[in-house]
């Protein structure tokens, strides 16, 4: 007789009542004890909606969610939602230029105002040095990087005493060590405390040693659940998911921007030295990026990557201090930041993190043209064509209407680099630029990327922490530690 374990949580024949939060079938899933899966599909396949169908977020037409264990209460069944830093100060108004304002950040939150002090009996303690939270305690969640943010989320929940813990790509912008410590600590808990995880992940090769199950989505099906080795194997399934880039060449969009004038540096730093509330994050450093150059930045997490593109990219304030070239000329020598800002094309995961701007995602890729959050300018017709072609090259064209907060995280960041390309830019910063995006889009977008590097003139800044991403036209590099 086949003993299974006990029912964790179940969805039985699901339908939600809003026909846009609906999969193609009524919704059937059962979790067990000791069970821990990963969720893995496409961006737009519908993981993230699955994850609302099981945390009860929404009212059903038909079925039922059901909590097999103690207490069955939807709070004990938590998710991690990295986009939303404005939930997470708690009401707070934060914009993404505000952590490089001192004066703007007295009413920020500090780790130890959202993290709390108090830790459990069992298990708080390790949980704390593992995760190196009393080095940043006293920092301001607006000063985190992304990687700092994203760990300080998972340690929050973590602390929280979930029974079940749902984490969107939670590896994505964390350095090797960062991986290896979530893996680790989620593993711990999973054995010493009875966590049941599930992972929503849009790349099998992130599939951690410690899921046991894996439960396939696509376009709003699920597919029959499988051992994480089943899966593993099946290489025609994972085909099916995520097909193959086809070889034919990029056509990228004619660009309708009238070439600036020639330059030698793109930028060049001299013994910058910056310090936040006492702590040195640059120290003298120098570095020289010539005209048509293609430079990898490493770092690990809170090395100061993001500070440091902060001053190139015009949004900090502190570059006046120091001695910095753009495109040939000194900063502070009488251009706006808009003159720097029209010859530059940016992505980042703290700008993705800030979009929240409700507009349709065709202004989000026209708001390039602006270098606005927002689009507050209307675009012409032929730059709202331009805008568009960039979207079809990409593959999201048919998203072109749907208002930008709508979209997966992966469809988002789709749709933010289509805007750092649509104005062709001279220098083009790619901070993380795959992030979200599932094995397709990747292999898609790098192809694009290096194509677009192709054209004279064009230096590239990219930034990752898996250097087997890089596209094959960079072959400098420069680290931070």
């Amino acid at each position: 007789m086949n003993h299974l374990p006990p029912l964790t949580a179940s969805i039985e024949q699901a339908v939600p009542q809003l026909p846009d939060m609906r999969f193609r079938e009524p919704v059937e899933w059962r979790l067990r004890k000791g069970e821990q899966w990963a969720v893995v599909g496409p961006n737009g396949s519908g993981k993230t909606l699955l994850a609302g169908i099981l945390q009860g977020r929404y009212l059903l037409k038909e079925g039922a969610v059901r909590l097999h264990f103690e207490g069955q209460s939807f709070a004990q069944v938590k998710g991690i939602a990295f986009k939303d830093i404005h939930s997470i100060a708690n009401g707070r108004d934060v914009y993404y230029q505000q952590r490089w304002h001192a004066t703007e950040t007295d009413a920020c939150p500090t780790v130890a105002d959202l993290l709390g002090r108090t830790l459990p009996a069992k298990g708080g303690e390790t949980l704390w040095i593992c995760f190196r939270t009393r080095e940043f305690l006293s920092e301001k969640l607006i000063h985190l990087s992304s990687g700092e943010l994203r760990k300080f989320l998972i340690l929050r929940t973590l602390l929280s005493k979930s029974k079940i813990l749902l984490l969107d790509s939670p590896f994505i912008g964390l350095d090797a060590d960062s991986r290896r410590t979530v893996s680790e600590m989620l593993l711990r808990l999973a054995h010493a405390e009875g966590l049941q995880v599930i992972l929503l992940l849009s790349n099998p090769a992130e599939i951690p040693d410690m899921i046991t199950h894996v439960l396939p989505v696509c376009d709003r099906r699920l597919f029959a659940p499988m051992s994480r080795a089943a899966f593993l194997a099946d290489t025609a399934l994972q085909a099916q998911l995520f097909p193959p880039e086809e070889e034919a060449p990029v056509a990228l969009p004619r660009s309708k921007r009238k070439k600036d004038a020639h330059h030698l540096i793109t930028f060049r730093m001299e013994r910058v030295h910056i310090c936040y509330e006492g702590r040195t994050i640059l120290k003298n450093l120098c570095w020289e990026v010539k005209n048509g150059e293609k430079w990898a930045l490493y770092g690990p997490n809170g090395s100061g990557k993001t500070l440091l593109l902060s001053l190139i990219y015009a949004d900090n304030p502190q570059a006046y201090a120091q001695t910095l070239y753009l495109f040939d000329r000194r900063r502070g020598t009488g251009e706006s930041i808009w003159d720097i800002k029209r010859r530059i094309g940016f992505v980042s995961p703290e700008m993705h993190l800030y979009s929240t701007e409700n507009i349709p995602a065709a202004d989000m890729v026209c708001s390039g043209f602006f270098d606005s959050a927002g689009l507050y300018r209307k675009c012409s017709v032929a730059q709202m064509r331009h805008a568009v072609d960039w979207m079809r090259l990409f593959g999201i064209e048919s998203l072109k209407d749907r208002v930008f907060p709508a979209l997966s995280f992966g469809e988002q960041r789709l749709v933010l680099l289509a805007r750092a390309f649509v104005k062709n830019p001279d220098l083009l910063i790619l901070d993380e630029p795959l992030h979200g995006l599932d094995v397709s889009n990747r292999q898609h977008a790098t192809r694009i990327i290096e194509a677009f590097c192709r054209r004279r003139g064009k230096t590239l800044i990219y930034v990752t922490h898996t250097p087997e991403e890089l596209p094959a036209c960079v072959n400098r590099r420069f680290t931070l530690y």
